[in-house]
């Protein structure tokens, strides 16, 4: 009688590791198999699923069933079944072998790390610079927001946070009107708390005061509040002029985007002169333009030159996504040197004025203005009215009759009504100054004096 003799299982390395191997193959002479019967006699004997014994350990009960295979498609069934269940068991309780080399220690394979060195010139400068004006920079809370916890432990941060700067050492903050600005949409009256300023101390540490309400002016997105702190713990920032600035040179932006405090960014000034469309719905003229990244939390927050003066007040990005594209906006210091100083005194600002409505450019554009500030009104109280301006009115037959177009204030030239507003930016209440009109197809010089207008 033929036989087969089967070599012994534990000479053959295992796929895994189980006590009922040694069943299905014993090692010793058995009679003559065919493929068939020889790989039934191993799909015939399944083990039974692991039953957990005790509190940690767990074991394997194996028994032998007998299960007729009459056809070819329930024989490649548990043959299929033998093989997926064979390999989740080796999955799960087969132990994984370490991958190493022996023959090297620890020591051998760490390599030798350089030790730091000085920096550079440039980058010590600009670590200096960031060391000096971190502690002028606060941290601004809108009392009426409070950070959250979203579900994955992250804080998610309000619109109203945003930076600030120390203005002096009586504890003026210097921020933006958007940063508190759901406070201030609640009217609150002068010294009363809008929002929370954290100040960085010297060994660290934020402490935490009230920010009462000193003024705030929504025309150029500025707003002042007051801290009573310590005056060791307050350091005024060094202001610089915006006037000379080159496109090319150096800046840096200082504040705390996105809640993370006192983050610095470098970059260039990529613009001058540029309209601010502010979180307000206002336009700023004379806005400076950089790439150092600007993200929402930079708000209120300072703009500083190489030197570390403070060139102006991060107000803006321009940006589809919400975050930095390269392209930010900063509110420049001789503007904040003008407002700020009105609004501690006054709680407002004092603006000089002609106290006539202009008409929006785009109503100009349908009445054919192209070039100039159209004046639509004309109070009969006003100093304009004294000096004879005339209003836009309505002839016997209906058609509009063009008032007075301005062209000109001290020979600077008028385009828009923008331009004008930002022309007479520059002069006080109760300064002369000389008006070139446009009347119908005749043009008028008219002195007038400048009077207060609601700032």
């Amino acid at each position: 009688m033929q036989t087969i003799t089967i070599c012994s299982i534990s000479t053959i390395p295992p796929l895994i590791s189980l006590p009922f191997t040694s069943n299905i193959i014993s090692g010793k002479h058995l009679p003559f198999l065919g493929r068939r019967k020889l790989c039934c006699d191993v799909v015939s004997r399944l083990p039974v699923p692991p039953t957990p014994r005790g509190d940690e350990k767990r074991d394997l009960d194996f028994v032998e069933q007998d299960f007729p295979l009459t056809t070819r498609r329930t024989f490649f069934a548990r043959l299929l079944m033998c093989c997926s269940y064979g390999y989740l068991l080796s999955s799960r309780y087969c132990p994984a072998y370490a991958l190493g080399d022996p023959s090297v220690t620890v020591e051998q394979v760490t390599p030798v790390v350089s030790p730091a060195g000085a920096l550079f010139p440039s980058e010590e400068r600009i670590v200096k610079l960031f060391e000096k004006n971190t502690y002028s920079v606060v941290n601004i809370f809108d009392v009426t927001l409070r950070p959250q916890l979203n579900i994955t432990g992250v804080v998610e941060v309000p619109e109203g946070n945003g930076s600030g700067v120390v203005w002096d050492d009586q504890g003026h903050i210097v921020t933006n009107y958007h940063v508190i600005g759901n406070s201030l949409s609640r009217n609150p009256s002068t010294g009363q708390v809008v929002a929370r300023v954290n100040i960085l101390a010297s060994e660290g540490i934020q402490k935490n005061f009230e920010g009462k309400l000193i003024g705030a002016d929504r025309a150029k997105d500025l707003a002042v509040l007051k801290v009573e702190a310590p005056k060791e713990l307050l350091r005024p920032i060094n202001i610089g002029s915006s006037s000379s600035l080159k496109v090319g040179q150096q800046c840096l932006a200082i504040g705390n985007p996105f809640g993370f405090d006192h983050t610095l960014t470098a970059g260039v000034i990529s613009g001058l002169n540029r309209d601010i469309n502010s979180q307000t719905g206002v336009t700023i003229g004379g806005g400076i333009q950089t790439d150092a990244a600007i993200n929402p939390g930079n708000s209120g927050g300072p703009l500083l030159d190489s030197k570390g003066n403070l060139i102006g007040i991060n107000t803006a990005i321009f940006t589809q996504t919400g975050t930095s594209a390269g392209v930010g906006f900063a509110i420049p210091s001789s503007t904040v040197v003008k407002i700020v100083p009105q609004l501690i005194r006054f709680g407002k600002v004092v603006r000089a004025g002609l106290k006539v409505d202009i008409a929006p450019d785009l109503i100009a554009n349908q009445l054919n203005v192209r070039r100039g500030a159209l004046i639509l009104q004309v109070p009969g109280d006003s100093l304009a009215a004294k000096a004879g301006l005339l209003p836009t009115t309505r002839g016997f037959a209906g058609n509009i009759v063009l008032g007075d177009i301005i062209l000109a204030v001290n020979d600077k030239p008028i385009k828009n009504r923008g331009e004008l507003y930002k022309a007479l930016d520059e002069y006080n209440v109760g300064d002369k100054v000389v008006l070139k009109i446009q009347r119908g197809s005749d043009n008028l010089e008219v002195p007038l004096v400048l009077e207060e207008t609601k700032g």
